[in-house]
């Protein structure tokens, strides 16, 4: 991670209105109700994070009922958000990933529980145990690609490969939960190599063409995407004469191509809607892999881990609650039994709109009071 020389003044920073968009009718009066309190929410939690520009969307029943654009895509310029603008999903591409491997699976090209050495060759023989599973539950053991810092160990994207494979492992395979993106690394190798192509023509084929997603695409700081929001954070690189503690700053983040498959997607929040309904309603994996994917890894002892297959899950009882989450500005927090899922993508480092999503949710499970 690198921070841009560009610096915005804060003084000079002010929200843009948001942008309404089309959604499926709202004819009940509890859901204008709620959608109508969901709007209050991220107008005040915009302002109060100083937030330069989101998304936000909520799908229920199977359908889009609130789809909305806030501020700026591009704050020195004054480019306001719409329905077009791109966001990237960082690490919320994993459960995109997760999809695949099911796919593959249920296609049987893959088998979850088999090791990675049976589709993989050349790996370090103590990789070669490592199953498909633990790579996506992050219970592989496996040395970590990136460093604390965001970057990629070593020089070159090549170099950081070949240096990694020269690591002890973290720990035994299945010993331990530990976040790494090493293991995504590896299984967007595994679907080149049982597809015949590339992670990121599998994705566009059989998923965005599936849910119907044009303009979702990879990349990121450094690549020229049409209509992608600049991303930002409030942190200086250094103590400011003026005696500022923070300021509006450009963010620039880098995810090497080998590792799309753990964070390189950048969407719409409709799209992305698209893609969660086709995901529930089995255009994408069937219902039994769909419970497989949310149900939380076992470790060697039998505890549950911290991940399903590619996804976070936050709650199992009573109710359960899986997400995608992604670069401290992304975030969508899908509700099962419930038929709920919330999406909201910002612009700004920081922003950690997981942890407000569940309030959002709220006003759609929870009905208002009576006045």
């Amino acid at each position: 991670m690198q921070w841009a020389k560009f610096r915005y003044p804060i003084a000079t920073f002010v929200l843009a209105a948001s942008i309404a968009l089309p959604c499926a009718a709202a004819d009940s009066p509890a859901l204008q109700q709620a959608n109508a309190r969901a709007r209050q929410f991220v107008r005040q939690a915009q302002q109060e994070q100083r937030i330069p520009g989101l998304q936000v969307a909520v799908i229920q029943g199977g359908r889009v009922v609130l789809s909305e654009s806030y501020g700026w895509a591009n704050v020195e310029n004054r480019v306001p958000v719409t329905a077009k603008t791109r966001f990237p999903l960082n690490s919320a591409t994993k459960p995109f990933t997760g999809v695949a491997m099911m796919q593959l699976a249920q296609a049987g090209r893959v088998d979850l529980d088999a090791p990675v050495s049976r589709y993989l060759t050349g790996l370090p023989t103590a990789w070669q145990s490592v199953r498909v599973r633990q790579l996506l539950t992050h219970t592989s053991g496996l040395p970590d690609i990136v460093e604390a810092s965001g970057s990629m160990i070593g020089g070159s994207e090549a170099d950081a490969w070949k240096t990694v494979q020269t690591l002890p492992m973290g720990a035994a395979p299945g010993e331990t939960f530990a976040y790494n993106q090493t293991n995504y690394g590896l299984l967007a190798k595994i679907v080149a190599e049982q597809t015949g192509g590339t992670y990121e023509r599998y994705l566009a084929e059989r998923q965005f063409a599936v849910a119907g997603m044009p303009t979702t695409t990879f990349g990121d700081s450094y690549d020229l995407i049409p209509g992608a929001a600049t991303v930002y954070a409030y942190s200086p690189r250094q103590p400011l004469a003026d005696g500022e503690t923070t300021r509006l700053s450009h963010w620039a983040y880098d995810i090497p191509y080998s590792l799309w498959a753990g964070g390189g997607i950048q969407t719409t929040a409709e799209e992305l809607s698209r893609w969660l309904i086709a995901l529930s309603d089995g255009r994408l994996i069937g219902t039994d892999a769909l419970r497989a994917m949310w149900t939380p890894g076992r470790l060697n002892d039998g505890a549950a881990g911290d991940w399903g297959l590619g996804w976070p899950v936050l709650q199992t009882a009573p109710t359960r609650r899986v997400a995608g989450i992604g670069g401290a500005r992304a975030a969508f927090v899908v509700y099962p039994d419930q038929d709920l899922a919330v999406i909201v993508l910002t612009n700004l480092a920081g922003a950690n709109p997981q942890r407000f999503v569940p309030k959002i949710a709220e006003f759609y499970l929870t009905p208002a009071p009576v006045r």
